[in-house]
Parts: structure tokens; sequence; C-alpha cells
């Protein structure tokens, strides 16, 4: 195993930010929840307590026993990390009189601590706290102030731990990364050799390991995490890794022909299933997203447990699972309130009895595409948009049709192969277009029209907890629309969505 850093999340937002800025610096880390945390074996070099929307003055705040970390291996406390440190201290720990909320700069910094090297005064840094360390013990060192807090950052004098105000995970802070380098680097002198290299070789030998002789059976999307967990297991075990690629005929134009090719030039046992006329047919009629989503997965599961059972003797079934999945699944609360069921069709039924391979599960969405680019994936995969995976059934807004879909595959056609002509594409997190069911007045030469209206959707964003509406230029909306209008029979109003995530979702199903 890797040598790792462990995450204590004690209910932040930013929490997983903490980890992928650790993963950056080619250093594995792991997170867990404060109240079930893994015993510590040899290969954790350091913890990291995160923030929370909680105060230490709470009567029940979380908490954990400190003792078995501190003095023990490096500890960093962030925010409410820092005060559950210095409050398990006998400092004071009070309600601030000013909530210090967005950037501050540093005005004091003892660069002789290892913990603050390079960091220069004067320095950016994100605050986000209700509470503030007040008095504190002899036994606590400041090392860094701003202008408002004296206690920005601390060191316990007798051993490695640390605590500070901020978060150095956010961009904001604009020395935050150099902060957890020198913490994970030169305080738990970590050897930076996580990398996509050392992460295939380590999985492809487990894999060979775990299934040895047995058939996996797989389904394919299209998508990135999908065909980067197949290209693994099929390094791992080759023919005996079984891909069923279905057509629910919600796909975008032409995908499932394009796509089917792909993953056969990558050598890929795959076999492409076209249930059109199934998924159409459990569809007629419905319009409510929920019962679209459960619909489509129904007849998924179906289809796939049909595939399945045409193969003999197949023991596993792989997912391709990613780790903001499982936090997700352990969070401090369990899982968050469901705004709307996944867009990924997950699991199969207990009565499949299929054991479950998962060789993603431990890596962020952009990790996934650096194994995808070493493993030498074709860019058009890797470099693929996120696609819901009850695909243009939640774009169109009502119930669907065959006709509905054709007219939208042509849309979205259009407004995608043009994102890509003008060299847009990579700079859209994700984009595609939405029927709605609102009709609109229009002139097509001396005609009156009365047809529908779509509209053009396109976000930026890191991982898709958030996102913002991508300022696409003026010329290139227009070219488009009017393309679109000219082209597809039964639109005559094109309109483009410029709300972010939140308030809004980047679909709208």
């Amino acid at each position: 195993m890797p040598e790792k850093i462990l995450i204590l999340d004690f209910g932040s937002q930013f929490t997983q930010l903490i980890a992928r800025r650790v993963r950056e610096l080619n250093v594995y880390c792991e997170i867990h929840p404060y109240n079930n945390v893994p015993a510590l074996t040899e290969d954790v070099k350091g913890i990291i307590l995160s923030g929370s929307p909680c105060s230490v003055r709470d009567q029940e705040h979380p908490t954990i026993d400190l003792s078995q970390y501190l003095g023990k291996l490096p500890v960093l406390g962030v925010c409410y990390g820092a005060q559950l440190i210095a409050y398990e201290h006998a400092s004071e720990v009070t309600p601030s009189t000013i909530r210090e909320y967005g950037r501050a700069r540093l005005t004091e910094i003892h660069n002789s601590n290892r913990l603050l090297k390079e960091l220069t005064l004067g320095s950016v840094v994100w605050m986000s706290h209700g509470d503030t360390i007040k008095e504190i013990p002899d036994n606590i060192e400041v090392i860094a102030s701003t202008e408002s807090v004296r206690v920005a950052a601390y060191k316990l004098r007798d051993q490695e731990t640390y605590g500070i105000q901020f978060h150095p995970e956010v961009t904001h802070s604009a020395e935050g990364k150099t902060l957890l380098r020198n913490f994970v680097v030169h305080i738990c002198e970590c050897e930076q050799d996580w990398t996509s290299e050392q992460f295939i070789e380590n999985t492809v030998a487990e894999l060979q390991q775990t299934i040895g002789n047995d058939k996996v059976v797989l389904g394919l999307s299209g998508g990135v995490d999908s065909s980067v967990a197949a290209m693994l297991i099929h390094q791992a075990i080759g023919k005996n890794l079984y891909c069923i690629f279905v057509d629910n005929g919600l796909l975008r134009k032409d995908e499932f022909e394009t796509v089917l090719d792909s993953y056969k030039h990558m050598g890929l046992n795959v076999k492409g299933v076209n249930a059109k006329d199934k998924f159409y047919a459990a569809l007629a009629g419905i319009s409510d997203p929920e019962l679209k989503r459960k619909a489509i997965g129904r007849i998924f599961i179906e289809v796939f447990d049909d595939e399945a059972h045409l193969i003999e003797d197949v023991k596993w079934l792989a997912q391709g699972t990613i780790y903001p999945d499982v936090i997700e699944s352990i969070s401090v609360k369990g899982p968050s309130a469901t705004i709307k069921s996944h867009h990924n069709v997950g699991g199969l039924p207990d009565y499949m009895k299929l054991k479950v391979v998962e060789p993603l599960k431990t890596l962020f969405k952009d990790e996934v595409r650096l194994v995808g680019k070493t493993l030498q994936i074709d860019e058009t995969i890797i470099g693929r948009h996120p696609f819901p995976g009850p695909g243009l059934a939640i774009r169109i807004l009502g119930d669907i049709t065959p006709e509905k879909v054709h007219i939208l595959q042509q849309v979205d056609h259009i407004f995608i192969s043009n994102l890509k002509k003008t060299g847009l594409y990579d700079e859209v997190w994700q984009a595609g277009a939405i029927l709605t069911p609102v009709q609109s007045v229009g002139v097509m030469g001396d005609e009156r029209t009365y047809e529908s209206v779509v509209a053009l959707r396109a976000v930026t964003s890191v991982d898709g907890m958030t996102a913002d509406w991508c300022r696409l230029p003026y010329e290139f909306l227009a070219d488009v629309s009017s393309e679109i209008i000219n082209k597809v029979k039964g639109v005559n109003r094109v309109v483009y969505d410029i709300s972010s995530k939140p308030p809004a979702t980047i679909e709208w199903e």
C-alpha cells in the first residue's frame, strides 16, 4: 500500500477539496468521517482535521480522542480542526466579534516555522469561521496573524501539531498549496510517488490476484469512468471481461455506432445491444423526472440481466464507481439529502448474485482522466463531457417520444459539433441542449409557425458540485441558433441558460 495522509471529516463543504490538493502533490490520501476512523497503520504519515459548520462551543460538538494522534504523527487542524485542538488544550474559543468570511492578509508570519516556509508577508488567505481562538496556554505558539485574527496559525511547542484558521485548500488562498506541500512533503515526509503509472501497476496486479480466471461483466456507457474501468480490467484479465453497451434510444446522435466502434478498436470484448423500443415503451406517457429515471433504471437492469445470463459462469460485476460516490455514502451525516436520483444507473438486483469490483473507487474524476490518458484511451472518450445516465430523457421536459428524441439529437449535434469546430469544447465542462414543452410563435418565410423552444446549456466546473454558466461568444451563439432554426424542423426559438449551480442544477431535470 502507498503511504498516505488521513483526512478526518467534520462536515466541511471543503473536505473533498483538501483531498484533491493533497493528491495534486502526488501523495495518496483518504477521507474518513471523524466518527469512523480506521486504526492507524504504518503507511499513515500524517493527519488533517477538516473544518465544520459546528462550533466547539456547542454542547454536543463533533470531537475525537486526539491523544491517539497528537505527538505520534504530524497533525494539521484546518479552521474547526484548529479550534478543536486549541479547545482541547485549554484555549479560549469565543464567537468572533466580526464574523471573518472571505479574503484576509497575513500580517505576521514566522517563516522559520516549517509549515509557513516560503509564504510571503501579506499573502492572501481565505477565512470562513464564526469563532475565534482567543486566549492560548504557554504550550501553544502563534506562528501567523491577520489584521483582525491574532491566532491565524499556531503550533504546539513540543510536537508537530499545527492549527490554521484559514482554508489553504481553496484557490482564494494564494499560497495555500505551498502550505499544504510544507505539511505533507516536508513535515510528514511523504515521497510524492502517487502517480497514474503507479496506480495502474498496483491496480492491475490487485485485479489479477482478486479475479484470477473468473469472468467479469461490465456495463459500458461511453463515458470516462466506465471506459477507464474497462481498460484496467482488460489489462488484468483480457477476454474474460465481457462488456455490454446498451442503446437505450436516449444517446446522442450516432453515438451508439461511433462509441461501439471506438471500443472495438481498443481491443475490448464488447457487445452492443439495441434496446430502444423497450425503453420507449417503458417511458410512454411518463413526464415526472423521477419516474422517468426509475423506468430507465428498471429496463436497463432487465436488458443487462438478460445479456449477462448469456455469459456462462460470470462471477463478477464491474462498476465505474469513483471516490466522490464512496465519500458521499459514508459522509459524516450519511448520504446528503436527495435532490434527485443519481444520474448513473448503478447496481443490480440481489438475484444476480455477482461479486462487485470497482477499480476506480479511490480516484477523483480528474485522476480517472489522467489514468485514462496514461492507458492511451482515445481522447474522444477521455475528453468527453459528462453525460447523464438517463441520457436525453432528462433533457426532454415532459413525456418521451421517438420524435422528440430525434429533434433533440439534431439540436444537440449542431451545438456540440460547433463547440468542437470552434475550439470551445475543451473550455466547457459540460454542454447540451434541452427540449422544452413550450411552443412559441415564429415566422418562417411568409408563414406563421408555432413550434418548440430549445434551451442551450454550457457550464464551467471542476467536479460538478458547483458550476457557473459559460460565457460563450455572442457570435458563436448567434451562428448556432441560426443553424438550429434553419435545419431542425419543429424548432423556431433558441434560448441560452445563464443560471449557475447553486441555485440551479446543471441538468434541468
